[in-house]
């Protein structure tokens, strides 16, 4: 049986843009998963330490056979061969992926937590999970779209589609 999930991603080191294009082949090529759609990216400020560059910003909607848990350790080997770096909370990074929404899963264990635990305060994981699916509703039947209305606005500007030539 397949599942919905959708998937953040961030980046703001080493050709942004192009790190989040790459990322989602990579996540397109996942076994027992299809790419469903890929919303736009966002340039945003970041969260925590300011002296650091801006993020790209993006979402995948995935169909997947993967359980989460093999998902989130499909999603830190990509992580990993773009070069992620966990070295200061909120820090700089060559890339994040984040397994945001999976079904109408509720998960706390000491690995992951589903629906990711910060989406409700972030308007660049927000608006990018309202272009994939306007309709989206988290698991507990709050609408993303009330969510990004109530978020602050983090001064989001879209950016052109990647260049894939």
């Amino acid at each position: 049986m397949k599942t919905d999930a959708f998937i953040g991603l961030g980046s703001n080191l080493q050709e942004p843009a192009a790190q989040l294009a790459r990322a989602v082949a990579e996540l397109a090529a996942l076994p027992d998963t299809k790419l469903i759609a890929q919303s736009p990216f966002y340039a945003s400020s970041p969260v925590g330490p300011q002296d650091q560059p801006d993020f790209v910003n993006g979402a995948v909607w995935l169909s997947t056979g993967l359980d989460p848990h093999t998902l989130l350790d499909q999603l830190q080997t990509i992580e990993q061969a773009h070069g992620r770096e966990r070295l200061r909370h909120w820090g700089p990074r060559t890339l994040d992926l984040d397994l945001l929404v999976f079904g109408n899963l509720e998960l706390n264990d000491d690995r992951l937590t589903v629906p990711h635990r910060e989406l409700p305060n972030r308007d660049f994981v927000l608006q990018p999970l309202l272009d994939l699916k306007s309709d989206l509703t988290l698991p507990e039947g709050i609408a993303i779209a009330t969510l990004r209305a109530q978020c602050p606005d983090n001064r989001l500007r879209k950016l052109p589609p990647p260049d894939y030539s």
